[in-house]
């Protein structure tokens, strides 16, 4: 079966940086709902449109078409004094954008009373190298496409 709109796409994948950094590596198969769902990444779904399993590739992804390119106006720079005690570099918070939307922030820094915090994505303004390799392609069913997403092993589970 090709890949197309409306058929699950389970694949293998691996992130490097541009220097063959590992990033990040799939340790179980991914399964994704392919046909403009927003379960993957356009550029993907571009690339594997119309394969079949086995096919096997290397994507090297600009930010902008990634993660984004980095925006200062994500980053926020707060007293020490307001976090609890144990904040870490490397930690996650939750906390409101500008609109009152909840927003995840990640600590960057922590310099002297000042602590960094960072909302956009760890990955936002690198350039990366995406391994991909199709592994199966079935049909989605009914309540995939209903809810917009895989179900089962390698996707969502209710």
């Amino acid at each position: 079966m090709h890949i197309e709109k409306d058929t699950v796409v389970t694949l293998r994948y691996k992130v490097t940086d541009l220097q063959n950094k590992l990033i990040e590596e799939a340790k179980e198969p991914m399964g994704y709902l392919h046909g403009g769902y927003d379960n993957t990444l356009p550029k993907i779904e571009e690339a594997l449109d119309g394969k079949e399993p086995g096919y096997t590739v290397t994507l090297q992804l600009k930010p902008e078409d990634a993660f984004g390119l980095r925006d200062p106006s994500l980053e926020r720079t707060i007293p020490k004094s307001e976090f609890p005690p144990g904040v870490k570099v490397g930690g996650q918070l939750e906390g409101r954008d500008d609109q009152g939307q909840p927003q995840v922030f990640h600590v960057k820094k922590i310099k002297g009373d000042k602590v960094l915090l960072d909302a956009n994505h760890p990955l936002a303004g690198m350039e990366l190298r995406f391994t991909l390799k199709v592994l199966e392609v079935r049909t989605a069913s009914p309540e995939e496409l209903a809810h917009r997403h895989v179900h089962g092993a390698g996707g969502h589970h209710h």
